[in-house]
């Protein structure tokens, strides 16, 4: 993993507290929306990430008080200036096959399957691509005071960095329905009883409680984890016998990890809930 770069001109940067990684989106004119370079710096900060051996869970977090408000509408009337043929050179650019192997998404992450967990630190506005990008992360940790909404139905921005696919999934079809038809605006408390947030932390504390849950993941048995979390991911396109037979031959490997945790059980540790 390159040295921590926090310079206040980068609008991504990352630090690392052990094994877990800190990827900070820094742009605080525009509640850190997103324009293309940010996009791939986005994009290069979570591939290295997931190819540092050394990192085994990452937090996604906005600074200034704000996680993301999607995508820089500054940014894309500055595009549509250019004339007729931007809207067909951008969906050139952002095109992609569905066998492409880490393709980068319009907010930059978006489109990628992760080898580790990624947990979002929310506050303030997560709305419109800021919403897709906390729905790519696996755990969402809220502060009582943020937001998400699907903002950009005001405007006629489509939902693709996931969004249709990840909150229907996450949150079933009828809520889905209700956030992505209305874009209305979701505080933390609906968010966390409909399963939007899995944690809802006093206002400021986001970050700090986001760490935290990622040293305890990290404290883990990493290719268990790693397994299960990647068998739940690849389950959804399956029959059952299907996602049932690759659930086992991602932790048929961990049986030897399972013995050993026994073991360690038999011995005293992790009893009560204890980790």
């Amino acid at each position: 993993m390159p040295a921590p770069n926090n310079a206040p001109q980068q609008s991504v940067h990352t630090e690392c507290f052990g094994p877990v990684t800190l990827v900070t989106l820094n742009r605080p004119d525009v509640r850190n929306a997103v324009d293309d370079a940010t996009a791939r710096a986005l994009f290069d900060a979570f591939v290295a990430f997931d190819d540092d051996p050394e990192a085994r869970v990452a937090v996604f977090h906005g600074a200034h008080g704000h996680f993301c408000a999607g995508w820089d509408l500054q940014h894309g009337a500055a595009l549509a200036q250019q004339g007729a043929h931007t809207a067909d050179a951008l969906t050139q650019r952002l095109d992609f096959a569905p066998g492409d192997t880490r393709p980068p998404g319009p907010m930059g992450p978006s489109r990628l399957l992760l080898s580790k967990p990624v947990i979002a630190a929310v506050s303030g506005a997560a709305v419109a691509g800021g919403m897709e990008l906390a729905l790519w992360c696996d755990l969402r940790v809220m502060e009582a005071d943020a937001y998400f909404g699907v903002y950009c139905r005001r405007f006629g921005v489509p939902l693709i960095d996931g969004g249709t696919v990840r909150l229907p999934r996450l949150i079933g079809m009828g809520h889905a329905m209700d956030l992505i038809l209305t874009g209305r605006k979701v505080e933390a408390e609906e968010a966390r009883q409909m399963g939007l947030a899995n944690r809802v932390v006093p206002s400021g504390t986001a970050r700090e409680a986001a760490i935290a849950l990622a040293q305890q993941l990290a404290a883990f048995p990493q290719a268990t984890m790693r397994a299960d979390r990647e068998s739940a991911y690849r389950q959804w396109d399956l029959p059952l016998p299907q996602a049932l037979h690759q659930e086992w031959a991602r932790g048929r490997g961990c049986i030897a990890d399972a013995l050993t945790g026994a073991t360690r059980f038999t011995g005293g540790a992790g009893r009560h809930g204890q980790f």
